[in-house]
């Protein structure tokens, strides 16, 4: 009887590890300039061309049940004059002539849909999402885009992934099978040729009375205030310096920093730093106007470094109906 008592304490610890760390937080993602719409709405149809990402992360390599992550995207712009503006083509947004001839994006609107799905040992958490933003020009060179986005998260546990001396244990009945809720974000995003700088909030509904309980987690609002500069050094070297500041209540607040060197438009490496966490390298290549590929290696720092082999992401882009046929996006960086 004492054991069983000892193993339903145990599950009903490991639940409430899984929901406070993957329920209520958005996957981790060390690339998570090459696809910001996850993270903020304004970001959608920043591009004058339809972009489709599709990436895969395998966090913590080695450890047995540890997170995987993988998505689709989609962004698209509105509006005939945004889309049909015409610019040079093949254009390298990484020259330092480049914000001379730049100027501010019409007025346009841009909707995107994402589906994601993020699995840890017996829990899988799957996002559903549509995401619509306005972009407006504050200047010559300034645009602010706000954004918003609704969708759907399901929440499930695999019974079949676990062995439970006690499978009546109440916690375990309550939690098994799938659980549906709501999900709401909105965000700011402001740019120019050579800055960034966004705000959003994910899971903006609250739980409601009563459902933050193993079955139905409780929603916790996560803020990211991002920003970026890019520094244009010669015609074929610019420096993109950036941080990502999350905030999760009631936990600490995480800080990423990350400095990446762009080559011409063809090729870009770089390096980032989550305190507390770890180290990473990352890289990309502009194959073609039709194909981005960029790939990154996460190094614990922490004590999970001594059970695990690191962490492995990679992110493929394709750029549709690209008119101008730009190797890489102009917009974000």
């Amino acid at each position: 009887m004492k054991q069983i008592f000892r193993k339903s304490l145990l599950f009903r610890y490991f639940l409430f590890i899984v929901f406070s760390t993957s329920a209520q937080q958005k996957p981790q993602y060390t690339q998570y300039l090459l696809n910001q719409q996850l993270l903020n709405p304004a970001v959608t149809g920043i591009e004058n061309y339809i972009e489709a990402k599709a990436a895969y992360r395998s966090q913590w390599t080695g450890l047995d049940g540890a997170p995987v992550t993988s998505y689709l995207s989609l962004s698209a712009p509105i509006g005939r004059e945004f889309i049909n503006t015409p610019g040079p083509t093949g254009s390298n947004p990484y020259s330092r002539y480049y914000p001379e001839t730049y100027q501010a994006s019409p007025a346009h609107h841009g909707i995107g849909l994402q589906l994601l799905s993020d699995q840890a040992g017996p829990y899988t958490t799957t996002d559903i999402a549509a995401s619509y933003a306005y972009h407006l020009g504050l200047s010559q060179t300034w645009n602010l885009a706000l954004g918003l986005q609704a969708g759907f998260q399901n929440f499930n546990l695999d019974p079949a992934k676990l062995s439970l001396t006690d499978p009546g244990d109440p916690a375990f009945l309550n939690a098994a099978g799938n659980h549906w809720r709501p999900a709401i974000g909105a965000g700011l995003w402001a740019y120019s040729p050579t800055t960034f700088i966004g705000l959003s909030a994910q899971q903006l509904l609250p739980a409601q009375a009563g459902n933050g309980t193993a079955a139905t987690p409780a929603g916790t609002v996560n803020w990211f205030l991002t920003a970026g500069l890019k520094c244009l050094i010669t015609d074929d070297l610019a420096l993109i310096p950036s941080a990502m500041l999350k905030v999760i209540r009631p936990l600490p607040p995480s800080v990423d920093l990350s400095l990446k060197a762009a080559f011409g438009n063809r090729f870009w490496i770089g390096a980032s730093y989550r305190d507390r966490d770890g180290l990473a390298g990352l890289a990309g290549l502009n194959i073609s106007p039709l194909l981005n590929i960029a790939y990154a290696y996460d190094y614990n720092t922490s004590a999970l470094r001594n059970v695990n082999t690191g962490s492995h992401e990679i992110v493929l882009t394709l750029l549709l109906n690209n008119r101008n046929r730009v190797l890489c996006p102009e917009h974000t960086f």
